[in-house]
């Protein structure tokens, strides 16, 4: 259609084949659609896994990802059972996590707010926002990264075993216990 903007490319969509197969041979065009591709995706599970810990941390963590990503890409199988975005979002909790057994947080969460919502919808937006970020830092690591992955990623339960390297049960168990913990956590804010 003459004059039609042209579409956004599908931020969920897993880079082509071809693509693919070029930046593992480290062709740089291909390298960066690697990294256009899937930089906003590690970028929210990284800056969600470490919140509280600034901005730089979480961009650095999200650079050693990206780093780590093309020193092991020659050993990704495109046609084994993980997804590109999969493995690569393993990855990023992996270093993430490695991050939270390094250092304390040294920051409070970054407030989350609705810009179109009413003042006093915001307010509890905000509220809310706040101890849901509070409880997942209160999260172990281990926990933290199953429920983000399940959460907000949307990864099977079967993918998130197989690229933590863990049992489906215990997948199952964390998820569990970070939703227990994370419902325990909010319904005493709520109490007070």
């Amino acid at each position: 259609m003459l004059g039609a903007a042209p579409m956004a490319p599908d931020p969920d969509r897993e880079l082509d084949a071809g693509t693919l197969r070029r930046a593992m041979r480290g062709e740089p065009d291909a390298a960066r659609a690697l990294v256009e591709r899937y930089q906003d995706r590690v970028f929210a599970l990284v800056s969600r896994m470490l919140a509280g810990r600034g901005r730089a941390t979480v961009e650095d963590a999200a650079q050693e990802t990206f780093l780590q990503v093309f020193r092991q890409l020659a050993s990704f199988d495109p046609g084994g059972p993980a997804k590109l975005s999969t493995w690569i979002l393993t990855i990023a909790a992996r270093r993430s996590i490695d991050e939270l057994r390094r250092r304390r947080p040294t920051l409070l969460p970054e407030l989350v707010a609705t810009a179109t919502a009413r003042a006093d919808d915001r307010a509890l937006r905000r509220e809310l926002a706040t101890a849901i970020e509070a409880a997942l830092e209160d999260l172990t690591p281990e926990l933290r990264a199953a429920f983000l992955l399940r959460e907000y990623h949307g990864l099977e339960y079967g993918e998130i075993a197989r690229e933590l390297g863990i049992e489906l049960g215990t997948v199952k168990s964390r998820l569990a216990r970070a939703r227990t913990a994370l419902r325990e956590r909010l319904a005493e804010v709520h109490r007070e």
